[in-house]
């Protein structure tokens, strides 16, 4: 028999098949050393899953309280050991919320769920709730095994109504039970909202009637999206945002050039607290004429040469960072350098490029200033680098994620 380092010579290659068929109590005296490789660890205790030997449980149970051990392997062996009831107390206990150890919060927390404990269904609903779906998925995932055991009534019954965590529970049961969901579209909170316009895409009688009685405009907003992510409709739905009087967030400062191109350009993938009205006007107004970004990199490059400058030729910001996307190309000179949008005749700089603003404008490019730069797009939530908020111009218009 192949041992265990053969078995899995590097991380992220192990021999599944292999270690599934492989003893037990090799596979436990292994996991339970913290000498060894974490990802050799992980690998094996993912291999014991249904098969742990029972005189080895009280090892790995204290490999999971180990807070100093790897968190990786801790998380696995909570999927295979995590259901006994002599690890529940310390599931329970407060320093648990409080780990520092990347991810082992939440996976007590969804442990705790999938064992049955009711008392965890608040910070579940919370967990639930989470932007990152993964720990959404966590949260909703051991909030449905407490609702198979105890019932939906007795996980209600943890939960209340002031908080949108729990309606946000409270929507999914009832869409689950084939019950309206229409009227969480008149959610003060946009997470509840936001989904409850997702949910109620199977009822076009339903959604119709809500617009009707719809007590505020953003939840008939709501409704409008709804009708048209699943009708398709695109005159209808502008025939009711026009109804509605075109409602828009408006934003100082903020003009048509400026807000055209950021609209189509984020709104499709703008984050669940966008306010509505940026959602409709996206689908009701037309985008930008398509932007000739070659011909406005040549001519920036040309304005530069003609000042002076000693431009570097245009680099787009992903290869410039050395890896991700975005919306600007990057054309260096001297120990400077000037942003150029692909959204539109934008330029930026910070201190040391704006040298290049006189010969860039009259080149016919729109430079933004620091005006400019510090308006806020409010009510658009777009991510960045691990927030969801709503961003500056600059930001927008010269956006690079990696």
């Amino acid at each position: 028999m192949s041992d265990i380092e053969t078995l899995i010579p590097s991380a992220g290659q192990a021999d599944t098949d292999a270690l599934r068929a492989y003893d037990a109590e090799a596979l436990a005296r292994y996991v339970a050393d913290p000498s060894h490789p974490w990802w050799r660890r992980r690998a094996c205790a993912r291999a014991l899953a249904g098969r742990v030997p029972p005189a080895w449980v009280g090892a790995l149970l204290d490999r999971v309280r180990d807070v100093k051990d790897v968190g990786e392997v801790r998380r696995e062996l909570l999927e295979i050991v995590g259901d006994r009831p002599e690890l529940l107390p310390w599931l329970r206990h407060e320093d648990r919320r409080h780990e520092e150890s990347y991810g082992m919060p939440e996976a007590f927390l969804r442990t705790r769920g999938l064992v049955g404990d009711l008392t965890a269904a608040r910070e579940l609903a919370v967990l639930a709730a989470d932007p990152w779906k993964r720990s959404q998925d966590a949260g909703e995932e051991a909030l449905d095994a407490l609702v198979e055991r105890h019932g939906v009534d007795a996980v209600l019954g943890q939960l209340g109504e002031d908080r949108p965590e729990d309606r946000l529970f409270r929507l999914r049961m009832r869409y689950r039970a084939d019950e309206d969901v229409t009227y969480a579209l008149a959610d003060p909170d946009r997470m509840v909202a936001h989904l409850a316009h997702r949910l109620a895409q199977g009822d076009v009688d339903a959604l119709r009637s809500f617009l009707t009685r719809a007590p505020t405009v953003e939840s008939k907003l709501w409704a409008v999206l709804a009708l048209h992510e699943l009708t398709e409709d695109l005159d209808e739905t502008r025939r009711l945002y026009a109804e509605l009087g075109s409602p828009r967030v408006e934003v100082p400062g903020l003009d048509e050039e400026l807000r055209r191109p950021i609209v189509h350009e984020y709104v499709a993938w703008s984050q669940r607290l966008t306010d509505p009205r940026w959602r409709v006007e996206a689908l009701c107004t037309e985008p930008p004429a398509p932007h000739d970004v070659e011909g406005w990199l040549h001519r920036a490059t040309e304005a530069l040469t003609a000042a002076g400058l000693a431009p570097s030729p245009p680099v787009h910001c992903g290869p410039h960072n050395q890896q991700g996307d975005g919306t600007y190309h990057v054309i260096e000179f001297g120990d400077s350098e000037v942003r150029i949008s692909t959204l539109g005749r934008f330029a930026f700089a910070y201190e040391g490029g704006r040298t290049a603003r006189p010969a860039l404008e009259a080149a016919g490019f729109r430079w933004i200033d620091e005006e400019l730069e510090a308006i806020t797009v409010t009510d658009l939530y777009v991510y960045y680098f691990g927030s969801r908020t709503p961003l500056t111009v600059d930001m927008l218009l010269f956006y690079w994620q990696d």
